[in-house]
C-alpha cells in the first residue's frame, strides 16, 4: 500500500464470532464498510455531506474477496484500505484485513457514485482530487 492508504484499527468481539470463536465471514465485510466510511472522512466527507454537498452517495457495484485465514475472538486487526483507480463515476479500492504482519483477508471493492434517484453520475471534481490526493 502506499500514501493514499488508511488504516483503522479493529478489535474482534464476541459479536464477530462464530460457535467455534472464529471470526464469520460476513463481519469482514462490517469492518470493510467501517475502513471505506473513515477513509472517506480523512478525505474530507461523510455519507450525509456527500448527499448535501455532492448530489449522490456511494454504493458497492463489486465486490471480490479473498479470505487467506481467520481471525478469532479478541484478536486486534487492521483494516487497510486505498483508492486503486478512479473513473467517471465509479472508484475501485483495495482492502486488506490484517492480523499484525498476517494478511487475512483481501478485498477488492468498485463503488458506483448515483444520485438520490438511483442514477449513475460522475464524480464530482472534489471527491476526484480528493481520492487521488495521499491521506
Amino acid at each position: 500500500m502506499d500514501d493514499r492508504e488508511h488504516s483503522l484499527p479493529v478489535r474482534v468481539y464476541y459479536e464477530d464470532t462464530d460457535a467455534a470463536g472464529i471470526v464469520y465471514h460476513t463481519a469482514y465485510l462490517r469492518f470493510a464498510e467501517r475502513g471505506r466510511t473513515e477513509y472517506l472522512r480523512v478525505c474530507g466527507f461523510d455519507h450525509r455531506s456527500l448527499r448535501a454537498t455532492a448530489g449522490g452517495n456511494f454504493v458497492v457495484r463489486n465486490m471480490t474477496i479473498d479470505f487467506a485465514g481467520a481471525a478469532r475472538l479478541d484478536d486486534e486487526l487492521v483494516v487497510k484500505t486505498r483508492i486503486e483507480s478512479v473513473s467517471g463515476a465509479s472508484a475501485a479500492m483495495d482492502q486488506i484485513v490484517m492480523r499484525g504482519d498476517e494478511i487475512l483477508v483481501r478485498l477488492g471493492v468498485r463503488l458506483a457514485f448515483l444520485t438520490p434517484g438511483g442514477r449513475p453520475s460522475r464524480l464530482p471534481g472534489v471527491v476526484r482530487q480528493s481520492f487521488l490526493a495521499p491521506v
